[in-house]
């Protein structure tokens, strides 16, 4: 029987990774989602971010809306969407890593997957990533070298480096523009760094932090 793939990806993680990496995110995600699952059979690609409020920065709000009704035009994509918090006076991500272990941990007590297929460097994901596999799930890792956390590839069954190779020919084409100067008041929110390692500190995230 064909492996089923599900693919799960943290979409904040993944954009200052293509962004501090490659210095672009203008990512075809049907693409990258195939080149991930190989020949296997995709079962779904689950992808998750933070809402924007408009009332931080309207226009920052549209172009999250028009990249988001993109991604649900996507075959097999599903989009899971949290809120922010204000923490010392800086809005940061609320519940996001919550909502995508959840998903992972049950829709494989479920039966739904074989394989996992993690894209995020986030060492936080490594306690359900064990779990799954105690359920004799297989998990894989896509992840930037300079943004993963050991005990991530340790778990791990198998490992997807992501660097300029593996991105040739995924590209949208539409390149960001350059980048602009982080707003003394950041407009979309932050989201904890602790995939250096060492100390946790605020990962300030602009308005297009969304769109990947």
């Amino acid at each position: 029987m064909e492996d089923r793939v599900a693919i799960f990806i943290d979409g904040s993680n993944l954009y200052h990774a293509l962004r501090s990496n490659l210095g672009r995110y203008d990512l075809n995600f049907a693409e990258f989602s195939n080149k991930l699952c190989g020949p296997r059979r995709l079962f779904r690609t689950y992808y998750y971010n933070v809402l924007q409020d408009p009332g931080q920065r309207a226009e920052g709000h549209r172009e999250q809306q028009e990249f988001l009704n993109a991604l649900r035009q996507t075959s097999y994509m599903e989009v899971r969407l949290g809120g922010t918090k204000l923490a010392q006076g800086v809005r940061v991500e609320k519940g996001i890593d919550v909502m995508l272990a959840t998903d992972l941990l049950h829709f494989a007590w479920n039966g739904l997957y074989d394989i996992a297929v993690l894209v995020s460097g986030d060492s936080d994901f490594a306690y359900a990533l064990q779990a799954v596999k105690n359920m004799g799930k297989h998990v894989e890792v896509a992840y930037f070298e300079a943004n993963v956390g050991k005990d991530l590839l340790d778990i791990a069954d198998n490992r997807h480096l992501l660097n300029q190779r593996f991105f040739k020919g995924l590209w949208t084409g539409k390149r960001p523009p350059p980048p602009r100067k982080v707003p003394t008041e950041v407009p979309f929110g932050a989201k904890e760094d602790k995939s250096s390692g060492g100390q946790r500190r605020p990962h300030l995230r602009r308005t297009k932090g969304s769109h990947a």
